[in-house]
């Protein structure tokens, strides 16, 4: 079947290794073999596939180093291999020869050495999740280069391949948070990603970060990065979670972070973080988890009052910069109602349903209320010509 336009068997139970003859289907545009149990190496035929522009091998036992062959997919927008056993180096091919991606995810594998710094030459980059593997060394301060991160996404393009009798595939990004996840699916063009968590990344937050203006999620907690968390970290106006916890940051908390008014999701615990907790806007909302495990904090809502000389963290809130984008607010916001819906769904359900059994005590017990957020079922397929 070698004029097929998209494969899609995610979601099964294969085994083994991936057939060399997938080469063969020149035509494919979309290639989805994630969430099974394949092994073995990416196939050195994968890079017949000129045309091809997804390429999902996610959740599998795949290892060793990435095909070099895969320098030859020009067309590849997006590249998803998390959760395997891949390992190496990042190969700077990634950033020189696959200058369509946008979508870039190798999460949870056993890649080591640094953060290839030709990686800002992928100029439509919206995601980059590098998260949970063995990276070492400084965070390149070119990423504050990546163009796709610098502009808010303000235009949603559903990505799908293949419509064909009311079917078709469509794209995905599963991203990780500590304690749960979000899918997103036809939001998908919306979403400016960094993910570079659980490495042995360390030295200063690179301040050029900050001029990624599009950022709606950025994770770097669970590194060895110091030094103080810059002011023009406020800079980053849609961010709707920041999560640099388990680091070695020191200094004050800026308090123009109170300016972040799309932010629902903030972890600064286990750091070296230093006096006054800022008080007001967006920042006073949340609890004392945020700023635990070190003890040099003081202020609500932690229960360690403020002497006399503690630091009121006062400072100018940078200005904005010019050009920057007025966001899509309906989707920012429904980043944090999302995080809502998760905690109170549930128990709105379990109240519920005690209500109901007060009322009707010989009604006979409902089984157990099941939320589910996302819908994992695979895709429907017709390969009918």
């Amino acid at each position: 079947m070698v004029s097929l336009e998209f494969i899609d068997l995610s979601n099964n139970l294969l085994t083994g290794h991936v057939p060399s003859s997938f080469g063969n289907c020149s035509y494919l545009k979309a290639l989805d073999l994630g969430y099974n149990n394949l092994s073995g190496t990416i196939p050195e035929s994968f890079g017949n596939l000129q045309l091809l522009q997804s390429l999902y091998l996610n959740d599998n036992n795949f290892s060793g180093d990435l095909a070099s062959s895969l320098m030859n997919l020009s067309s590849l927008e997006t590249l998803d291999l998390a959760n395997n056993s891949f390992s190496g180096d990042i190969p700077p091919w990634l950033g020189n020869n696959l200058t369509s991606l946008k979508i870039l995810s190798l999460r949870s594998n056993s890649f080591s050495g640094g953060i290839p710094t030709s990686l800002p030459s992928l100029s439509s980059l919206q995601v980059l999740d590098l998260g949970l593997n063995n990276l070492t060394g400084m965070i390149p301060t070119n990423l504050g280069n990546l163009i796709g991160m610098s502009r808010c996404q303000i235009m949603n393009q559903y990505r799908f391949y293949g419509f064909y009798r009311g079917i078709y595939y469509s794209e995905r990004l599963v991203v990780n948070l500590e304690g749960g996840f979000l899918e997103y699916t036809k939001t998908l063009s919306l979403v400016a990603y960094m993910d570079l968590s659980r490495n042995n990344l360390y030295g200063h937050f690179p301040t050029d970060i900050t001029n990624l203006v599009g950022l709606v999620l950025l994770n770097l907690s669970r590194n060895q990065i110091d030094g103080p968390l810059p002011n023009t970290i406020t800079s980053l106006r849609q961010l709707g979670a920041l999560d640099v916890s388990n680091n070695r940051f020191s200094g004050v908390i800026p308090s123009s972070l109170s300016s972040l008014t799309f932010l629902s999701r903030l972890d600064l615990s286990n750091n070296n973080f230093s006096g006054r907790i800022p008080v007001g806007g967006q920042i006073g909302t949340f609890k004392a988890s945020v700023f635990a495990g070190k003890p040099y904090l003081c202020g609500p809502p932690l229960a360690v009052n403020c002497n006399g000389n503690s630091s009121n963290n006062t400072g100018d809130i940078p200005h904005e910069r010019k050009g920057e984008c007025e966001s899509d607010n309906w989707f920012l916001l429904s980043i944090g109602l999302g995080f809502a819906t998760g905690i109170l769904v549930p128990w709105l359900m379990i109240f519920v349903d005690n209500v109901v059994h007060m009322i009707e005590p010989t009604k006979p017990k409902a089984e157990a209320a099941q939320v589910r957020l996302t819908d994992t079922q695979p895709v429907a397929l017709d390969l009918s010509l």
